[in-house]
């Protein structure tokens, strides 16, 4: 298999919000994110982004407004609703910091902070889960205990 281009990670989501520079701004402040690329349209139309985060990307787009047919029908879950077919989940270093910043910038968290051990032969993490400010579902986690490897 053949790596991805460089500083792309192998899987990189795309998400839609009706003011993407909002969200923009919103996840870079209250998730930690960066700014790699912002490509601007008319005004207030974000036609493609890349946010970064150690070892991770997303891209953020205006929904509905990119040009191609198969983000046509994109739409943000604000506006049916906040309903999603999805969420992401992100692993953190210190997932008690970020909670608290999380929680400090007033985001709805729907998932208290909390550690699960999912047993011996699995794993432990703590995570919580918080929306955005348009209804993205986010999993933020820390892992904990890794199991041990299996003999062959």
């Amino acid at each position: 298999m053949k790596p991805p281009p460089p500083g792309w990670p192998r899987i990189s989501p795309s998400l839609f919000y009706e003011d993407a520079p909002a969200a923009i701004d919103w996840l870079c402040r209250v998730f930690g994110f960066e700014v790699r690329l912002k490509v601007e349209g008319n005004p207030g139309v974000i036609e493609h982004s890349e946010l970064e985060m150690p070892d991770g990307l997303i891209m953020v787009s205006t929904a509905s407004r990119a040009k191609s047919e198969a983000h046509g029908l994109s739409v943000s879950p604000k506006s049916i609703g906040g309903r999603t077919t999805q969420s992401l989940c992100v692993h953190l270093d210190d997932v008690d910091a970020h909670h608290a910043r999380v929680k400090a910038a007033g985001a709805k968290i729907f998932r208290p902070l909390e550690t699960t051990d999912y047993g011996e032969e699995y794993f432990t993490d703590r995570g919580y889960g918080v929306y955005d400010l348009e209804g993205q579902q986010w999993y933020f986690v820390q892992r904990l205990r890794t199991p041990a490897p299996r003999a062959r």
